[in-house]
């Protein structure tokens, strides 16, 4: 088997890595995630229009990125690609009040959906390839992620 060699002095590739945590050596979609949250807590901080317009820039960029930096190293969707996951868990936090509880909550769910894979982001992860394929499995865990977590919400208001 051959060693996968990424270059994170490449704009692109660093992003699709998470910075760099991608590249953990155990559970790079949890730690990509964990790299996403004091991004996103900032963001929520400044304002929930910051955090909607990193998310739909950021899932257009992430088409590109994603999709380069697996030609880049000639595999489909490698674990250390975790930027759908930055996104995946932005998505999760939209319009949702900044607390810790809140993001810890966003977390789980978000790794839950994005683990479990239930119909129909496992046939999207199956059926769709290329950057579209890699970011549109977690674009669509993370609304489902959104739903749930504002659910829970609005049943039992963790203030």
């Amino acid at each position: 088997m051959t060693k996968v060699v990424f270059n994170l002095t490449r704009w692109h590739q660093f992003l699709a890595l998470g910075f760099g945590s991608g590249l953990a050596p155990k559970a790079p979609g949890t730690c990509g995630t964990l790299a996403a949250v004091p991004l996103v807590a900032l963001l929520l901080w400044a304002g929930n229009i910051y955090l909607l317009l990193f998310v739909l820039l950021g899932s257009v960029l992430g088409v590109y990125i994603c999709g380069q930096t697996a030609k880049d190293v000639a595999v489909h969707d490698h674990g250390a690609i975790v930027w759908d996951e930055i996104i995946g868990y932005g998505i999760t936090m939209l319009w949702v009040p900044l607390q810790w509880h809140t993001l810890l909550l966003g977390f789980v769910l978000f790794r839950l959906f994005d683990i479990v894979k239930p119909w129909p982001i496992s046939w999207l992860d199956k059926k769709v390839h290329g950057g579209v394929g890699i970011m549109l499995d977690d674009i669509v865990a993370g609304i489902f992620a959104l739903l749930a977590l504002q659910t829970i919400l609005a049943m039992l208001p963790l203030s």
